[in-house]
């Protein structure tokens, strides 16, 4: 059988990350997510600030670059989490903490944006957050840095403003669980590979965002990024 007849129907794009500086794009395998990895952040949703890891998980394809994102169906209350984003060129299992920088492409900007009602409703009711976290656009996303250019941001301040109003600020060296900590973590539940996302957590100061809303954030030494809400 020919390549042509391989597939029932055409399969998607595969989706991907673009390099600064690089005509080359970053293919994305899976993306995971670390939730409260800032104290402050995990206080104000309600825990003491120094419970393990908890991981969740987004498609590939909630990954954007537009300059425009829409707003999402079913929510009443969409949240902003600014985050750094570990990109890996490595993986494997059972990643000892000393070795997982060597896995590490580069860093992005990212956000998390989060269906909070129904992420509320989720938490009350025992269930997953996939219809909070997982939905299409959700992870809006910078320029991916390469380590080679940039280096490893171990205490980077980060922020984020909507309409030129600070909302979140803070350092990735407030993160309870460093990035060596974090994929060694990870690699315990998963087997880690090439192409890997991980969004490391997010600073205090999320917030609501509504259809016109203009986000601008940055992470020093990794990059910038924005994005208009337009309604759906």
């Amino acid at each position: 059988m020919s390549a042509a007849h391989d597939w029932l129907f055409d399969p998607l794009p595969r989706a991907a990350v673009e390099i600064a500086g690089e005509e080359r794009r970053f293919p994305v395998h899976r993306i995971y997510c670390v939730g409260q990895n800032y104290r402050a952040h995990a206080r104000e949703m309600g825990d003491s600030g120094r419970e393990p890891p908890f991981f969740f998980s987004k498609p590939a394809d909630a990954v954007t670059h537009d300059n425009s994102v829409p707003y999402p169906p079913m929510t009443g209350n969409l949240h902003h989490e600014v985050e750094l984003v570990v990109a890996l060129g490595g993986g494997g299992r059972s990643i000892d903490p000393t070795q997982a920088l060597s896995l590490v492409y580069g860093y992005a900007v990212g956000v998390d944006l989060t269906r909070r009602d129904l992420q509320a409703a989720a938490k009350k009711a025992g269930r997953p957050w996939t219809t909070a976290k997982g939905f299409d656009h959700s992870a809006p996303l910078s320029l991916l840095q390469p380590v080679v250019a940039g280096g490893h941001p171990a205490a980077a301040e980060i922020s984020l403003e909507v309409n030129g109003e600070p909302r979140q600020q803070g350092s990735t060296a407030d993160m309870t669980w460093s990035v060596p900590e974090i994929i060694a973590e990870l690699s315990k539940y998963f087997e880690l590979r090439a192409g890997d996302l991980i969004f490391t957590g997010t600073p205090p100061g999320v917030g609501p965002l509504s259809p016109g809303d203009v986000v601008a954030c940055e992470i020093e030494g990794v990059g910038r990024l924005g994005f208009r809400l337009q309604e759906s």
